[in-house]
């Protein structure tokens, strides 16, 4: 996988958008090499742990739920990092869309023990701002920048 195809950078803040194929097998070699290459820029402070997470959970939503995992069907991330160092995503798919008020909570008693539907809960945790445009097949989501550490 290539990221430096469509990889934009304006200094010093990059945007850019990337696709991969809608399957399960892409999703950590997209994620892993998309957090090593944003580390590397001046407006991101911090591990990255919680976007990877929330990363991971919106695409393979998109992949699984949205797109079904048909092969012809691409997953779109978007970037940007606002020179206030606000970080912004949005994770697009192929699909029919969704209504988000109509998911289930996953800490409603009767689906504490099931095997899905947490993502969005670790999105919502995970981000600053979470939200759904395009009747659902867009997740917007938004992270702060945390405090530089000190010298």
């Amino acid at each position: 996988m290539d990221l430096h195809k469509g990889w934009k950078t304006g200094p010093p803040h990059p945007q850019f958008e990337l696709s991969m194929p809608s399957a399960i097998s892409e999703i950590s070699p997209f994620v892993d090499e998309f957090i090593e290459r944003m580390k590397h820029y001046q407006c991101f402070h911090g591990d990255g742990s919680d976007i990877e997470v929330a990363l991971r959970e919106a695409i393979a939503n998109a992949v699984v739920h949205g797109n079904h995992e048909d092969p012809n069907k691409h997953v779109h991330l978007s970037f940007r990092c606002d020179p206030s160092g606000e970080l912004f995503f949005v994770v697009r798919d192929e699909g029919e869309g969704f209504n988000p008020e109509k998911v289930p909570d996953p800490l409603a008693p009767e689906n504490l023990f099931a095997e899905h539907g947490r993502g969005i809960l670790m999105m919502r945790t995970y981000m600053d701002g979470v939200h759904y445009e395009h009747g659902g097949r867009e997740v917007h989501m938004r992270k702060k920048p945390s405090a530089k550490p000190e010298p």
